[in-house]
């Protein structure tokens, strides 16, 4: 079993005791669940929008503890301070340290949109992506067929969520489906963990133009960022390349000024 094959068997179970916990109900009628979206598309395809994606996120299986010394909300209000287009802050705990309270507590502090990072499996998780404040939701084509992805975007859709696609290789082409409103290419191979930033440009080439095209993970250079962009991208998920340093912040805004 691969690390991604241990992350979803533990995801159906959180799920399974949050279901049990709180209902699709309840969740309905917390505060966030009927505030009005921001959209994150429309951010990336700003004239001058940087395009990027700043995250946060504590661990990761690959690397361990990358940085645990700050709030999501002291991290994510630098971001916006820098002029990033959007953040993405990782949900998941017993992999990547997130929590859910890390993206309620942003929610309230930002105004750029918020990407809930999961791994999205089941219906329920939706309607509390929703319910933390969450604008956008991330779908991995490596874990769900055709059919969940069709689905679960229009279950994101009647509830105002865009939706940011996740493919890793050819194979995932036919999970594409008309309504996602970003394609992300990851180059970060999610059952090994290695890295290559080519993959997203020879993906690139596959998706074709219809959609608004994000680079996912291995950005740690300027130089990296426009070779992305000169290919069509128009947004960059970048994560470790700041969470890394002792000031994320800081060191997001002084990226953002070298571009």
């Amino acid at each position: 079993m691969n690390i991604l094959d241990k992350i979803v068997a533990q995801k159906k179970i959180e799920i399974e005791l949050a279901k049990q916990a709180v209902s699709t109900k309840q969740l309905e009628q917390t505060f966030f669940f009927n505030r009005k979206t921001i959209s994150l598309k429309e951010n990336l395809l700003k004239e001058n929008s940087t395009g990027i994606i700043a995250e946060f996120k504590r661990k990761s299986p690959s690397k361990g503890v990358i940085n645990d010394q700050f709030s999501a909300v002291d991290i994510v209000k630098q971001y916006e301070y820098a002029g990033v287009a959007g953040s993405s802050i990782l949900t998941d705990e017993p992999f990547f340290g997130g929590t859910q309270q890390d993206l309620i507590s942003v929610r309230s502090k930002v105004q750029i949109p918020l990407l809930r990072k999961d791994f999205m499996i089941d219906e329920y998780q939706f309607a509390e992506a929703k319910s933390i404040g969450a604008d956008v939701v991330l779908l991995i084509a490596s874990i769900l067929t055709p059919k969940e992805v069709k689905d679960f975007t229009n279950i994101a859709k009647s509830l105002e969520l865009e939706v940011l696609l996740e493919l890793h290789d050819e194979t995932e082409l036919d999970h594409v489906y008309h309504l996602v409103d970003m394609v992300g290419i990851n180059n970060r191979n999610l059952k090994t963990f290695e890295v290559d930033i080519e993959q997203s440009i020879r993906m690139a080439e596959k998706v074709g133009n219809d959609y608004v095209k994000v680079a996912e993970s291995g950005i740690s250079t300027i130089q990296t960022l426009k070779h992305f962009k000169n290919n069509g991208f128009k947004g960059f998920l970048i994560g470790e390349n700041f969470m890394k340093t002792e000031n994320p912040g800081l060191a997001c805004q002084q990226f953002i000024q070298e571009f």
